[in-house]
C-alpha cells in the first residue's frame, strides 16, 4: 500500500471525529441600558420593529421565545388591547465578510493540523508529526467544516499558505416602552460572529443572550456565552 494510502486511511476517520465534536459554545456581546420596573403583573405585547414581518410564522417563533423570558420575570402576556409594555424587535444578519488567514512555512507538505499528532520532526510531514496550518475554513456558504490541507502539497521552506473562510454579522435589538406615554424602559443590543447565517439557529442563541442576567446593568457591555444545546436540540457552530 502506498504512502498517500496509508495517510488517508489514517486521516478520514480523524476528520470525522473531529467534525462531530465541533459543536461549541455561542458568544454574543450584550449592551443593555434600562430603567425596567420590578414585575408588579404588567403585561406586555411584542411586535416587530419591520411591519412587514410582523405577521410571519418566523418572526412569530421568535416573539414566543421572547415572551416566555419575559414571562419567567413575572411580566405577563397580554390577551387582549390595553398591554402595560410594548416590546420590539429586530433581527438580522449581514451578507458576510471575507477572512484571510495566512499561515507561515515553515516544512514541507500542507499537514493534517497546527501541531498535529505528537510532536518532532517527521519525514516530509513538517514540524510537529502531521504538519502545521492543516485545520481551517474552507469554502464560502452557511455551516461550517474542518478543511484538510493536503499533505502531499509541496511547500517549500519559509513559504506561507493563505486560506480564507466567510463570517456573518448577526445582530438582534430589543427596545421595551412603556404603552401609556411611550417611555423607552428597556434598550438592548445583542451582536455576534459566525459562520453560519441561518437565523433559525442564531436569534433562538441571541434571544438566550439577551436574557442572561436580564434586565442587567444599565450600560454595561458583556461578552455571554450560551452553553452549546443538547445533541437533539439546534445551536450555531460559532467562532
Amino acid at each position: 500500500m502506498s504512502l498517500r494510502r496509508t495517510l488517508l486511511r489514517i486521516a478520514a476517520p480523524a476528520a470525522f471525529l473531529l467534525t462531530g465534536a465541533c459543536a461549541t459554545s455561542f458568544q454574543a456581546n450584550v449592551a443593555r441600558f434600562q430603567t425596567m420596573p420590578p414585575p408588579e403583573g404588567q403585561t406586555f405585547t411584542v411586535q416587530a420593529e419591520d411591519p412587514r414581518v410582523q405577521g410571519s410564522l418566523e418572526f412569530q417563533q421568535y416573539a414566543s421565545m421572547v415572551s416566555a423570558r419575559l414571562a419567567q420575570q413575572g411580566y405577563r402576556p397580554a390577551d387582549g388591547p390595553g398591554a402595560t409594555l410594548v416590546v420590539t424587535l429586530d433581527y438580522g444578519v449581514d451578507n458576510g465578510h471575507e477572512k484571510v488567514v495566512t499561515t507561515p512555512g515553515i516544512g514541507y507538505g500542507g499537514g493534517f493540523g497546527y501541531g498535529g499528532y505528537g510532536g518532532g520532526f517527521g519525514p516530509g510531514f513538517g514540524y510537529g508529526g502531521f504538519g502545521y496550518g492543516g485545520l481551517g475554513f474552507r469554502g464560502r456558504g452557511r455551516g461550517f467544516a474542518y478543511g484538510w490541507a493536503d499533505p502531499f502539497w509541496y511547500q517549500p521552506l519559509g513559504y506561507p499558505e493563505v486560506r480564507s473562510y466567510t463570517y456573518f454579522v448577526s445582530h438582534l435589538d430589543m427596545d421595551i416602552r412603556r404603552a401609556a406615554d411611550g417611555r423607552m424602559l428597556f434598550e438592548g443590543h445583542a451582536r455576534a460572529r459566525s459562520i453560519d447565517d441561518k437565523l433559525s439557529y442564531i436569534v433562538p442563541n441571541l434571544v438566550e443572550a439577551m436574557f442572561t442576567g436580564f434586565p442587567g446593568r444599565s450600560g454595561e457591555d458583556v461578552l455571554i456565552t450560551v452553553p452549546p444545546a443538547p445533541k437533539n436540540g439546534q445551536a450555531p457552530i460559532n467562532r
